[in-house]
């Protein structure tokens, strides 16, 4: 369930509700009871699923190195020293 923003109109309160997407937006602040506006949020963490790289290593490449066996500045999709 995802965790939606809320700015009031009237007095500038902001808050945060977790609610499930099929609820309804909030509508009245929970200080003054005016109206309120959902905010755009910053979303949830991406998950990469099936990636061949392997960021776990904390900064190596798909080959095993500190810079890729290709000399680029990206990590290349084959294994070390193969062109």
């Amino acid at each position: 369930m995802p965790t939606y923003e809320y700015k009031c109109q009237t007095c500038g309160h902001t808050f945060e509700k977790f609610q499930n997407i099929k609820d309804k937006p909030v509508s009245k602040c929970l200080k003054c009871n005016h109206k309120v506006q959902r905010l755009i949020g910053a979303g949830a963490g991406v998950i990469f699923r099936n990636s061949k790289a392997d960021y776990s290593a904390g900064g190596t490449t798909s080959c095993n190195r500190e810079t890729p066996c290709c000399g680029r500045d990206v990590p290349c999709d084959k294994r070390p020293c193969e062109s």
